[in-house]
């Protein structure tokens, strides 16, 4: 394939996470900015990162800010005095960096993530992403006797993984569940539930006591769906999770799938959700729910540092995990998603590809984990790097729920692997969540999506 017809199919599907992708079409690291640099591999210089190589980072600029990326990038240029390291903090990173890697000039080292990021199954099937077994095999920059992979706590290397090869490294250990304010359930003498039929009931109270009982983030439909995921695999077990991952026949039509969308349909229903929660952003429903207007909120552990300046000093806020649908779920009660977030990847076409390695093994060290840890609150990837800090209560509450979860934490990849799943799945969830799509409907329309995906010869395919 020549490049100009290389680009142009990469370029679709980087647009629309569905447009085929040949494979085998692509050069060798350096992209049109010339051939990768190397220098020589020695015991200081494990990745053989070539000297006066200049280095540019990209850093998705959300909730934990940047700061942490350029701290570690001073310590880069400690080992490295000669390069020049250009950095850029940004939000839209798939908008900003798309054309980029269209053009074979990507940066050396992004970090994935947010609303607008790139599409990493469709980076992956074009060769865009470089294999990081090197840096995983290569000595950790805090303590040479131990691999970076052996750093890193369990389940992050496997987070990043697409067909046995690792592609991306997840600096943030994140569990997604249930938000409330501990001050405001001590006060009403309210308790977490346990169960749905619990969680109906409590709903009735709150309601009465004039605070809504939920809100959410309604224009990006994920944080509910992941609520509802969430809640499905932990009655319907590891068993239902693989069968949706793999796309097996009838998955998403599981009777498990069909609870855990009713119990959203119902809140809704009985006016258990804030009116108008289906048109927020994210920024207005977790406003409303820090200033008290809801009880409940569906999030991940970033919640904290992206509402802090806008948190009462006493609001004491916490995660639990999603209640079950009855006490016969095949997990039990503090099963949660937990996995990594905060995704980074090297570009295979970057032309300091060695640099970008070296860079993440040196965000990835203890000291600059921790150096993330104290300013963006946030529970890193890196064993031992809060050990001895004082925790804010939200990324403490998350410590504690993941250390409860302990083997019980689950993590699920189709909205990863399977971009037009993932839309499908926001788009029909989103319709539930404003009451115009029955649960069985939902169902249906997952199914047909996930089917879809199946019979696809030209989308690539994963297992686990």
């Amino acid at each position: 394939m020549n490049p100009t017809t290389r680009r142009s199919v990469l370029r679709g599907a980087l647009a629309a996470a569905a447009t085929p992708l040949l494979a085998g079409c692509v050069t060798g690291g350096g992209g049109d900015k010339g051939p990768a640099l190397r220098g020589a591999v020695t015991k200081e210089n494990p990745l053989g990162v070539a000297e006066g190589a200049p280095l540019e980072v990209v850093i998705f600029k959300g909730a934990y800010g940047d700061q942490y990326a350029l701290d570690a990038e001073k310590i880069y240029n400690q080992r490295h005095p000669q390069a020049k390291i250009t950095h850029q903090g940004l939000q839209k990173v798939g908008e900003a960096l798309q054309p980029r890697f269209v053009a074979d000039t990507p940066p050396d080292v992004v970090d994935n993530t947010g609303a607008g990021e790139l599409d990493l199954a469709t980076l992956v099937k074009a060769n865009q992403v470089a294999d990081l077994t090197e840096l995983l095999d290569a000595p950790s920059l805090h303590d040479p006797s131990v691999r970076v992979r052996d750093t890193l706590l369990p389940g992050v290397v496997d987070d990043g993984m697409f067909n046995g090869r690792p592609r991306a490294l997840n600096l943030v250990m994140t569990a997604w569940g249930v938000w409330y304010s501990r001050t405001l359930f001590a006060e009403r003498g309210w308790s977490y539930p346990k169960t749905w039929d619990e969680m109906f009931t409590l709903c009735g109270e709150i309601k009465k006591s004039g605070i809504a009982p939920w809100t959410h983030q309604g224009k990006y439909p994920d944080y509910m769906g992941d609520l509802l995921v969430s809640m499905a695999f932990k009655a319907g077990g590891n068993e239902l999770l693989l069968a949706v991952d793999h796309l097996e026949p009838n998955a998403w039509k599981h009777e498990a799938m069909i609870s855990a969308a009713n119990a959203i349909a119902e809140l809704v229903g009985k006016g258990y959700v804030m009116p108008g929660s289906e048109g927020l952003s994210h920024t207005e429903a977790q406003a409303a729910w820090s200033q008290g207007k809801a009880a409940f909120l569906p999030c991940g552990s970033w919640l904290e540092i992206e509402q802090q300046a806008v948190t009462p000093k006493n609001f004491q806020m916490a995660i639990m995990p999603p209640p079950q649908l009855s006490t016969s779920d095949k997990m039990p009660a503090v099963a949660v998603r937990a996995s990594g977030a905060e995704s980074f990847i090297v570009p295979e076409k970057a032309r300091n590809r060695q640099g970008g390695m070296d860079f993440l093994r040196t965000m990835f060290a203890v000291p600059s984990a921790r150096r993330f840890a104290e300013l963006g609150g946030g529970l890193p990837s890196v064993k031992g790097a809060t050990d001895g800090l004082t925790l804010s209560p939200g990324v403490q509450s998350v410590r504690s729920v993941i250390d409860a979860a302990g083997d019980n934490a689950f993590r699920y990849r189709f909205r990863f692997w399977y971009g037009t799943l993932k839309k499908s799945w926001d788009d029909a969830t989103g319709e539930l969540v404003a009451g115009r799509l029955s649960a069985q409907q939902w169902a249906d329309r997952l199914q047909r999506a996930a089917d879809a995906v199946a019979r696809d010869p030209n989308i690539t395919k994963y297992r686990r």
